[in-house]
């Protein structure tokens, strides 16, 4: 099978496509013959080895040899022990403990995927795993009259956010880089800020921040919150992380504050809920642009340069 490889942490450059051997699934294991995969910041981390997080599968050297995680295909074949599929099933997931989706095939855990509603696409379906899982979650306790506010609301993610939030009544200010933020706009955002040429943080108070890219000071996320809100926080470098909640904790609760980070519960539980609000045409999925598998090192670049508006698909079997 073709497949995008690399061995060893570094820039889009490290990519290369082989033909590899095929993999074969295990127990508990479905082999899935990709269509589309969506890029994740995950892939980039994971590519670039930064943060340091991003290396705990190797910390010298990539462990795992393809990415892509959030896939959508069809099944090829399962291991012993899988009942929940068949060969032929449509399926989608976030295969992030194996990874593997910048593939003509890939092995995924049968808990990790769910069948594709026959009425979504694959390339939409491969949007949702993982950022519906963390727009649903990072706005779950968002209500009527909420003033909220996420950080990389034009990535990949954030987009889901704000129309889960402004869906909730919920007044919404999005922050990402000037070039998004007409696009912003155009998704629902009530307010939109150029993180670069203004200081969200004195922008406030805010009941809810979801925060996709954490690398300001704990004092100045607690400054953005109203008495009684929540600051979480998804990715950003480990040390922004540890002060979230450790320093943060503290300093946030010692005024009536919430600071933490975002633990994502992940499996289909919990990304099928956006698959089914996009059929019931009452949350949108944006695609920035869909490449194929010869030019994924593309793909990651604008993911991880911040270029996106949206979602970036890879797709693999056309």
């Amino acid at each position: 099978m073709r497949a995008v490889v690399y061995d060893r942490y570094g820039p889009p450059g490290v990519l290369r496509v082989e033909e590899v051997p095929d993999p074969a699934p295990g127990p508990g294991q479905v082999l899935v013959r990709v269509v589309a995969t969506s890029v994740n910041l995950s892939d980039w981390e994971s590519l670039v080895g930064s943060p340091a997080y991003a290396r705990l599968g190797g910390l010298r050297r990539p462990t795992r040899h393809v990415l892509g995680s959030d896939l959508a295909g069809v099944v090829e074949a399962v291991g012993p022990g899988v009942n929940a599929f068949a060969p032929g099933d449509e399926v989608y997931g976030d295969n992030l403990a194996l990874m593997g989706g910048f593939a003509e095939l890939a092995v995924a855990k049968e808990s990790a995927l769910a069948p594709k509603p026959s009425a979504l696409g694959f390339v939409e379906a491969s949007t949702l795993p993982q950022s519906g899982a963390i727009a649903l979650q990072g706005t779950e306790r968002v209500g009527p009259g909420s003033r909220v506010l996420v950080n990389g609301a034009g990535g990949g993610t954030g987009p889901l956010a704000v129309q889960l939030a402004r869906a909730a009544g919920a007044h919404v200010t999005a922050v990402d880089n000037a070039g998004k933020l007409d696009f912003m706009r155009a998704v629902g955002a009530d307010e939109v800020v150029d993180f670069r040429a203004e200081d969200w943080t004195r922008r406030g108070p805010f009941d809810h921040v979801l925060d996709l890219v954490a690398h300001r000071s704990v004092f100045a996320y607690r400054r953005a919150l109203a008495p009684g809100g929540s600051y979480r926080c998804v990715g950003g470098p480990v040390r922004s992380l540890l002060r979230v909640v450790t320093v943060g904790a503290v300093a946030g609760a010692a005024t009536g504050r919430s600071l933490g980070v975002l633990v994502v519960r992940q499996g289909p539980e919990h990304f099928a809920p956006a698959a089914e609000r996009v059929l019931a045409g009452d949350l949108t999925v944006h695609v920035d642009r869909v490449l194929p598998l010869d030019e994924t090192a593309a793909a990651l670049a604008r993911v991880g340069e911040g270029r996106a508006c949206g979602k970036v698909v890879v797709l693999v079997s056309p």
